[in-house]
This record gives structure tokens, C-alpha cells and sequence, in this order.
């Protein structure tokens, strides 16, 4: 009976067709070290290596999500090792240095197990988070690990994409010009599906462009679920693991059931999650107080302001009593820092405010002295004891629906793609976002408004008896 192994085919693809590939070429080379290319591995190399009627790649982008341990980084050694021999300029990324630094270990022995040796027919740099291997009369490649100005200056032929889930949008902007100036550049994007923490969204972005028809010469494939499922399925496993029975086992599998079923989904099953599933506020927690029409409101607004702890941008929010002395909140805007502070001062000076909490380095006190120069009631400016006590006042608020909202849109995608983030020692907290495009910042200017509305006490006029 033949040993059952893993599914050879994506569970899901896309690729742009073609008649002319360099796989075979690039396979027989890797396999001259000894080692086997698995099926499913050629599968993913022929579309990754196809030439158009140009002799130019057919997919200038090529994206391929897999479960841990499959073998995914041969794939990539199979691509590089073939590039340098065509002689290109070859950038490998990774988000650790680990990852790096084994990228450039596993090249170098599939290099040297087919025969090739040092100094007669390839030098290399050894230097951890900045290896480097140039073949003799062929081409050359750079590993390093991925920061928000690496690779500046620099221009490639190939740029590889490890650890994609972790891919951010400053890293992009940093690295997607290297290779701009290639005749023939092509980006290679390899990982698994992104977990709650992953702090990358360009894969996401590029999975769902490509199913949504909205790429341009791109190739992606996946070995995945739908949707989450029973972690112990065998069928499953064998459907989305396609080493499995190669170099995975089923006993090793199922040392890996535990009671993370999430993760297990991610890591082993290859889902893919919408990113608020473990948000510290869920979706349903945060929508069953939105109102559909404005409650009674009383008094005079409170409002927060929060400048960025990247000093990138600030958002203010007003919150307001409500009839029945609950807190009706909304978040006025987020903007870049650099627009200055004139926006809130104008607000301020034309809204009904009876008091103003600035919270953030990088902005607080100018804000404040602005302010001044305007002739506005002097703000406050939290301690950390404060802001941690706002947070915690905002939890109980939402536990116990004594908070409303209107449903802003920009508002809720932040607040229901958010996770705790401790403040001190003492176990306080406070909340960051879950996704890049969400400004944190808008949530927290919303958190100091309810706090300041939910602290104050209702002024007491004077009574004068004749």
C-alpha cells in the first residue's frame, strides 16, 4: 500500500497563464545537492518561474501562504539559487534575524552539497544581520533582516519576501523601489496566515487583491480552511499540509493538538482570520451601543485629545451626559500633526466645553500653550495613574452599556481591532491597534473624553436669598 502523504495541489490559486517556465532548470540544479524537490514544491516553482513571449516573468508578483514546516523556504532556495546563476541582484527579507541567518545557512549548503566551493566559485559575507553570497561570474544576494529603511540606496533583480505575515506598510515603502530599476524584478512573498499579533498587512492585502481580481501580474497560492475547524480531522491535516508524510508526521501533528484551537486553525490549518476574532472589544460588544438617533443630551461637552505616540498624528473626541446620566460619545477627527493645532483650537473655542484632557508628548504642551494664547480654560494634562484609570472606566462603561456612540465608522474599526497593552507596574492598561490603517490615537482621545464627562461633578450654582 503506498504511504499517504499531504495534498500536492493549493487548496487555492491563482496563476496568469503560460507556456515557458525555468522550473525544470532550477529543480534539477537544487537536486545536484542531493536533496528531492517535493511534488507540490515543483508545483508552486513552475508558475513562480514562468516566462512571458518577452522571456520576461509572467508574475512580477508571487505570493504563497503554507502551514509551518512544510518545507516552504526550499522553494525559495530553489527560486534564488536558480537567479544567481541567471545572474541577479537578489535581496532576501526576513522579520527576524534568526529567519535571515538561516535563509542564508540553507542556500549556502544547498550551494555547497552540489559541489560548488568557496573562492573558486562563490564568496560570502558572513556577518549576522548582513550575509551576503555572490557567485564567481554570476549573480549576487543580501540577507537582512527587514526595518522601515532597509534597503535604501540599493537596487535587485529579485526581492524576497519571508515571514510575509509580518510584512508592514514602512517596510514596503522602504523596499519596494529596489527594484524598480530592473529589467526583469519580480517580488516573492512567502508565509503563513497572519495571527491576531501579527503586526504586518501587506500579505493580507495582497491575498485579497488577488481573489477580488484587483492584481496585476500576480500569482498566489494557499493550502488552507475556509473557515475554522475541528483540529482533529486527519483530513484536514493531509488537505493543507502537503509534507505531511514526508517530513511531517501525524504523530507529530497531534502532539500539537491542544486547547488553542485558534492557533492551531492558523498555524497548522492555514486560516485565514479577520482580524478583530481576538479583539479586546468585540464587534457585537461594541455596536450594541450605537443608537439610532441622538439621545437627550445635558450639560456642556467634555473633550480628549491624544497626540500619537509616534508622533505622527492627533485625534480629538467629545463625550456629553445624557438624560439619563449615562455618556453619548463621538469622535470629531484624526489628523497629520503636522496640519498643527489651529483645528482644535478653533473647535474649542466655538463648542460649549466645560473641560479638556490632552494626553501625549509629543503635542500636550504646545497644545496647551496654544491654548493659552487663545484665552481657553486651562487643560489637563493626565498623569500615567490617570490614564490608566481612564481606560478602566471606559471597560466598565462598555461592560455596562453606560456609554453610546452613532456607529462611526473609523471609530469602530479601530476600537473593535484592538488589544490591551499594560501601562506600569501595577497592572494597568491601556489598548493599541491590531491593524495599521487604524490610528489608535482616535479610540484613546474618545477614552479621555468619557473619562472626563463620567468624572465630573454637576456645578452647583449659588443661590442668593434675600
Amino acid at each position: 500500500m503506498d504511504k499517504r502523504i499531504g495534498s500536492q495541489m493549493p487548496t487555492k490559486s491563482l496563476f496568469l497563464p503560460y507556456e515557458e517556465t525555468l522550473a525544470d532548470d532550477a529543480v534539477e540544479s537544487y537536486e545536484k545537492s542531493g536533496r528531492e524537490a517535493y511534488e507540490w514544491q515543483g508545483n508552486l516553482v513552475s508558475p513562480m518561474m514562468a516566462l512571458n513571449d518577452d522571456g520576461l516573468w509572467t508574475h512580477l508578483k508571487f505570493g504563497f501562504s503554507i502551514p509551518r514546516q512544510n518545507g516552504k523556504n526550499e522553494v525559495v532556495a530553489i527560486r534564488e539559487f536558480e537567479g544567481l546563476k541567471k545572474n541577479e541582484k537578489q535581496l532576501h527579507t526576513a522579520h527576524r534575524t534568526t529567519t535571515s541567518a538561516a535563509a542564508f545557512n540553507r542556500l549556502l549548503a544547498v550551494m555547497e552539497e552540489s559541489g560548488l566551493e568557496e573562492k573558486t566559485d562563490f564568496n560570502k559575507i558572513k556577518a549576522t544581520g548582513r550575509e551576503s553570497i555572490e557567485l564567481i561570474g554570476g549573480g549576487r544576494i543580501d540577507f537582512r533582516t527587514r526595518t522601515s529603511s532597509g534597503g535604501l540606496g540599493e537596487s535587485f533583480d529579485l526581492l524576497v519576501i519571508d515571514e510575509a505575515q509580518e510584512y508592514t506598510a514602512d517596510q514596503e515603502s522602504a523596499l519596494m523601489y529596489t527594484i524598480a530599476a530592473s529589467k526583469n524584478p519580480q517580488t516573492v512573498y512567502c508565509g503563513t496566515p497572519p495571527t491576531p499579533i501579527s503586526s504586518g498587512t501587506i500579505f493580507t492585502d495582497l491575498r485579497k487583491s488577488v481573489f477580488e481580481g484587483n492584481s496585476i501580474d500576480t500569482g498566489w497560492a494557499e493550502w488552507s480552511v475556509e473557515e475554522q475547524s475541528d483540529m482533529r480531522d486527519i483530513e484536514l491535516w493531509y488537505r493543507t499540509n502537503p509534507s505531511l508524510g514526508l517530513r511531517l508526521s501525524e504523530r507529530n501533528i497531534q502532539s500539537e493538538v491542544r486547547s488553542d484551537e485558534i492557533d492551531f486553525n492558523i498555524q497548522r490549518l492555514g486560516l485565514w482570520i479577520k482580524y478583530n476574532l481576538k479583539s479586546a472589544i468585540s464587534q457585537e460588544e461594541w455596536e450594541r451601543l450605537q443608537v439610532e438617533k441622538l439621545p437627550k443630551l445635558k450639560g456642556k461637552l467634555f473633550a480628549g485629545i491624544k497626540y500619537g505616540f509616534d508622533g505622527t498624528n492627533v485625534s480629538l473626541s467629545i463625550a456629553v451626559k445624557t438624560d439619563d446620566d449615562n455618556v453619548f460619545t463621538e469622535s470629531i477627527d484624526c489628523r497629520s500633526i503636522r496640519n498643527g493645532n489651529k483645528w482644535i483650537v478653533d473647535f474649542l473655542k466655538k463648542a460649549d466645553v466645560q473641560e479638556v484632557v490632552i494626553d501625549g508628548a509629543s503635542g500636550q504642551n504646545i497644545l496647551a500653550d496654544d491654548m493659552k494664547k487663545a484665552k481657553l480654560k486651562k487643560p489637563i494634562l493626565p498623569t500615567v495613574k490617570e490614564v490608566i484609570i481612564a481606560s478602566s472606566t471606559f471597560e466598565q462603561a462598555l461592560f455596562q452599556k453606560t456609554l453610546s456612540h452613532a456607529g462611526q465608522p473609523s471609530l469602530s474599526q479601530v476600537i473593535t481591532n484592538c488589544d490591551k497593552r499594560p501601562i506600569g507596574t501595577q497592572g494597568g492598561f491601556g489598548f493599541k491597534s491590531q491593524i495599521e490603517e487604524s490610528d489608535i490615537s482616535l479610540m484613546e482621545s474618545m477614552i479621555l473624553a468619557n473619562w472626563s464627562c463620567m468624572n465630573n461633578k454637576p456645578i452647583n450654582k449659588q443661590k442668593i436669598k434675600y
